[in-house]
């Protein structure tokens, strides 16, 4: 059933599944493509455009016998996509506007070939661009229409580098604002206005809506345009950090795709020491299987550890509260705690960490980002579907605050939070709903953090 709905609606995926695994953490969704459709598990990035698939594999991730294979529930097999094993898909010919890459043609009507290579060291995704059917549904607690929008993909022949390993083994969804990201092509053909949300729970649950375009008592700033590039870029203008008010005005990306927040001199030099000079705990010696410069012992006696409050002001003048500056790591020997901020050599990027309790919208009609405090359970219901509980492949590690640490959080006062460290560590289930999408972390431990802005 193919129906075309007014801007007004909101769209999302027809499956959605909950959180599992605990350290360096992406947010995944399953989507489904194809006719019969197949379901994959994607990264989602606004950070890129490409939506691909690993499909007729030269070189891709094996589907079997990973850490992230192994995070799984039992019933859910990593798939490959094949273009002959669906009767909706087609080939993208190299007279497609899409088409980018029309110099490595070998004519009008050939197989229009693709390339992407991203931020983290010699990662990249190459292959042919591809049209099928992504099936989603209309936004709606009552009713569950079921749409099928023909979007084009990559169909991702040869990876390389990170995808080949921890991060999106199985696809990655692009939502920036380039005219080949799903978000433009379902604005385009008339799905949904040109706009998108992201909820981030503090539990590490999720979803995102096609068409949103947010609410009236939402904060927004307006979005820095290159128009040769656009991205989700907006200023900052001041940091607070506990009681102190930081002056540096600065450009950065919103990334869902970057794990952790990256700023760079002077501005990240001046926030972390403010944040060390008020944090009462005892610094923790440097660890190189750690990327965060300002990490923390906290006490196994202590009920709670004080830190700073943190949050941006921006270039609208609105304000953006951190509700997770910091991630709490646990060893079988200790349990510490660290600014969750990295220094970058080059750009600024405010990573899903700092997203964390917020509804954030991606408003590409009136090119602003909007945010609120939101409750991302707040209108579903959901029926679960377990994950491994005996998977040992995923070191216990997790984000303050995250609903499945059996932690709590409260507020101290205007310039400090208190933190209890968690009392244990859990694999949450996955669920299903209609009507919601639901994404999830994935958090999988390895030496330094990555990147998933698009390096083209």
């Amino acid at each position: 059933m193919h129906i075309k709905y007014a801007s007004r609606f909101s769209l999302t995926f027809v499956f959605s599944i909950d959180t599992f695994g605990d350290s360096y953490s992406l947010h995944y969704t399953t989507v489904q493509l194809g006719t019969p459709g197949v379901k994959f598990m994607v990264a989602l990035d606004t950070g890129s455009d490409l939506f691909w698939v690993p499909c007729d594999c030269t070189r891709c991730a094996a589907t079997e016998g990973t850490a992230f294979a192994s995070a799984l529930a039992s019933d859910f097999d990593l798939s490959i996509y094949n273009p002959n094993g669906s009767s909706t898909s087609r080939n993208v010919t190299c007279n497609n506007s899409l088409c980018m890459h029309r110099n490595q043609c070998l004519g009008t009507f050939s197989n229009c070939p693709y390339m992407v290579s991203y931020v983290s060291a010699e990662t990249s995704t190459s292959g042919i661009l591809v049209e099928d059917v992504l099936h989603l549904t209309k936004e709606d607690n009552h009713h569950h229409d079921l749409v099928e929008a023909n979007v084009i993909f990559g169909c991702g022949q040869v990876q390389s580098g990170s995808f080949l390993d921890v991060a999106a083994p199985n696809g990655l969804f692009g939502l920036g604002m380039e005219k080949i990201s799903v978000p433009s092509m379902l604005s385009r053909e008339g799905f949904t206005a040109d706009s998108f949300s992201m909820c981030f729970g503090r539990d590490g649950m999720g979803r995102i809506s096609f068409g949103d375009k947010g609410s009236l008592d939402q904060e927004e700033t307006p979005f820095n345009l290159n128009p040769s590039h656009p991205t989700y870029n907006i200023t900052v203008t001041q940091v607070r950090v506990g009681t102190t008010l930081i002056d540096a005005k600065f450009t950065a990306l919103f990334d869902s795709g970057t794990s952790f927040t990256y700023l760079v001199d002077p501005t990240y030099t001046r926030l972390s020491k403010s944040f060390h000079s008020q944090v009462q705990d005892r610094r923790h010696p440097s660890d190189s299987r750690i990327p965060f410069e300002y990490c923390y012992d906290m006490s196994p006696d202590a009920n709670t550890s004080l830190i700073p409050s943190m949050s941006l002001t921006m270039g609208s003048g609105s304000h953006f509260a951190v509700y997770d500056p910091i991630i709490i790591i646990s060893t079988q020997s200790e349990l510490i705690y660290c600014l969750a901020v990295v220094k970058s050599a080059e750009m600024n990027i405010i990573g899903q960490n700092f997203m964390t309790g917020y509804r954030v919208v991606f408003d590409r009609e009136k090119l602003i980002l909007g945010w609120k405090k939101f409750d991302c359970y707040e209108i579903e219901d959901h029926n679960a579907i377990p994950t491994r509980p005996d998977s040992d492949t995923v070191p216990p590690a997790v984000a303050a605050g995250l609903g499945n640490t059996g932690s709590t959080r409260k507020t101290k006062s205007d310039s400090q939070s208190s933190i209890a460290p968690p009392s244990h560590y859990t694999h949450n289930s996955f669920q299903t709903s209609f009507g919601i999408f639901v994404f999830c972390f994935v958090y999988i431990w390895y030496d330094r953090p990555f990147e998933w802005s698009s390096g083209i």
